[in-house]
């Protein structure tokens, strides 16, 4: 029997239904593709990028309290979610737009 997402510290109800909706459906799968996988997956579905949303599932994914990270590490951490929403992340789609590339038959490709 697999985990729910839940179970990771500090992810709650709602992350998990986040990620259920782009298909990562158990602490397991979340923990096998990663944060920075996984969170890209949440903004290439129109998701809104948020430093904080990023940094949680990055601490909660080490086990760690989701305030727990400080100075350099903090500044690394937001270079790769900076890098993060500038691959995956395009704010000028609609949300339906978005919806349509998300399942192949949005954006020509």
């Amino acid at each position: 029997m697999s985990e729910p997402v839940s179970s990771i510290r500090n992810l709650g109800p709602a992350y998990e239904k986040s990620l259920a909706d782009v298909g990562i459906t158990s602490a397991e799968a979340l923990r096998a593709i990663g944060p920075d996988a996984a969170y890209g997956k949440l903004l290439a579905a129109g998701t809104r990028p948020h430093f904080i949303g990023y940094y949680v599932l990055v601490m909660g994914l080490q086990g760690r309290p989701w305030n727990d990270c400080k100075g350099e590490e903090k500044k690394a951490l937001r270079k790769r979610f900076d890098a993060l929403k500038d691959q995956h992340f395009n704010s000028d789609l609609s949300a339906f737009e978005t919806t349509l590339d998300a399942i192949g038959v949005g954006l020509k490709r």
